[in-house]
């Protein structure tokens, strides 16, 4: 969509183009995978079923909530940069309403950051209201679920959820799938916690975030074992829009 005209865009809206909101954040994800991770990845959710669902793919949202410890390390690590709550809430609320604006009715909101969450959902709740003619998608994630064949292929040290893979062997696979050139592979080492508990400490005890702020196992990801995720995450995507959206 940025790389469109105003006239273009107009165009597209009065034909009855949908739009896709890519959203992430930027975060640490360990020293081989850049900030930049979760919106990267939301973007390239949305670039690779834009065509098929006849939706344009917006400029992501590249901030998100804050990190918390147990799913992306916590905020102490320079360069995750968030916002607050209500702030984040504020931006996808407006980014909506300007979308709206333009006349688009269609929408799929993408969000690859774990934070972001039901805050996201009520944003978009906000910002559609009660209005009959439009209608939006929330993915709170991209990933649907892995298939057990997938998990066995994948992740060696067993599939621990998507909270724990924050910059482990899912995220940095897709990655060197998707933008290779951006991951250290000379950096690449497994980690983990002293410990892991079920439950959130406010303020974090250092024992439950790795140094690094890798959550879990890394060193197994490769660019086909990417290829092989990401060929799980983009159908059902494509085809909930096409369900829902038309």
């Amino acid at each position: 969509m940025a790389h469109r005209t105003w006239l273009e865009i107009r165009d597209a809206a009065e034909s009855g183009v949908g739009v896709i909101l890519p959203v992430g954040a930027t975060e640490q994800h360990g020293p081989h995978l850049p900030l930049a991770t979760d919106y990267l990845c939301a973007t390239a959710v949305g670039l690779a079923v834009a065509r098929d669902v006849n939706m344009l793919v917006a400029p992501p949202v590249t901030y998100g909530c804050p990190s918390r410890p147990l799913s992306g390390g916590g905020q102490g690590f320079v360069g995750t940069t968030s916002l607050t709550p209500v702030t984040f809430m504020g931006v996808i609320r407006d980014v909506l309403a300007e979308l709206l604006r333009h006349g688009f009715r269609r929408f799929a909101i993408l969000n690859w950051h774990y934070e972001n969450g039901n805050f996201l959902y009520e944003s978009v709740r906000a910002a559609l209201g009660d209005r009959e003619d439009v209608k939006a998608l929330v993915f709170e994630t991209c990933l649907k679920e892995l298939s057990s064949e997938s998990i066995s292929v994948v992740f060696n040290g067993g599939y621990m959820g998507r909270a724990i893979e924050h910059a482990a062997t899912y995220e940095t696979s897709i990655m060197m799938h998707i933008h290779p050139e951006l991951v250290q592979f000379d950096r690449l080492a497994d980690d983990a916690a002293e410990r892991r508990p079920w439950y959130d400490i406010v303020p974090t005890p250092p024992d439950i975030v790795p140094d690094s702020g890798v959550l879990w196992k890394v060193e197994g990801a490769t660019a086909e074992k990417g290829r092989l995720l990401w060929d799980e995450v983009i159908p059902p995507v494509r085809d909930a829009i096409l369900h829902e959206l038309g």
